[in-house]
């Protein structure tokens, strides 16, 4: 009897297996050939699930960032957190503690973005695609909490929406190249700017 083929398993090995050839050899030399290798399968089997390796990166960038996103729409919406400030600090420490948790693959995507632009390759759409639904979410949480009147209407939703997801993008950064991430020292930056919002 033929043997079953976790095929999604073996999707996210291909994945994993790639971004190590990235950080190894760097993208530009990095080819199927390569991850194929390494993952342990032939090319033909890559190639039954990724036409090229930029479509191998853009779903290394889903894989790092992929269930998170559902978790934290769910944050957005779990009335037992608090108010819409309440469900932000959530969301921010469930984005920390996931990015901390996938240090390794965060530090990978990065450091191929980094190398990447010396020769003029950019992913920054990719990574924006797959980032923009988190600004969607700061501005609604930031806008329903001014209509309840539990958030400052001195609060400018938009730049406030922008300084969270740079905030983020800045922790994010620093957990992938500097070891001495201060996790606590960061959530309370983290909920001392945004308790500043809440109404009186």
């Amino acid at each position: 009897m033929p043997k079953k083929i976790d095929h999604e398993m073996r999707k996210e090995n291909i994945l994993k297996t790639a971004l190590e050839v990235f950080a190894d050899v760097g993208y530009r030399e990095a080819n199927l050939s390569l991850i194929a290798e390494k993952a342990g399968l032939s090319r033909p089997t890559i190639y039954q699930y990724f036409k090229d390796k930029d479509e191998i990166y853009y779903y290394a960038v889903k894989l790092v960032t992929g269930h998170l996103f559902t978790e934290l729409s769910a944050l957005a919406f779990d009335e037992t957190i608090g108010d819409e400030i309440d469900k932000i600090i959530a969301i921010c420490t469930r984005i920390i503690d996931y990015a901390i948790s996938a240090e390794a693959e965060l530090t990978r995507l990065m450091e191929v973005m980094l190398h990447e632009k010396e020769f003029n390759k950019d992913f920054s759409e990719i990574i924006y695609k797959r980032t923009a639904k988190l600004s969607i979410l700061f501005k609604r949480l930031l806008t329903r909490g001014m209509q309840k009147k539990t958030i400052s209407p001195s609060c400018n939703v938009d730049m406030t929406s922008r300084h969270i997801f740079s905030l983020m993008e800045s922790f994010c950064f620093q957990i992938a190249f500097f070891k001495n991430f201060n996790r606590e020292e960061s959530m309370d930056f983290v909920k001392s700017y945004l308790s500043s919002f809440k109404s009186c």
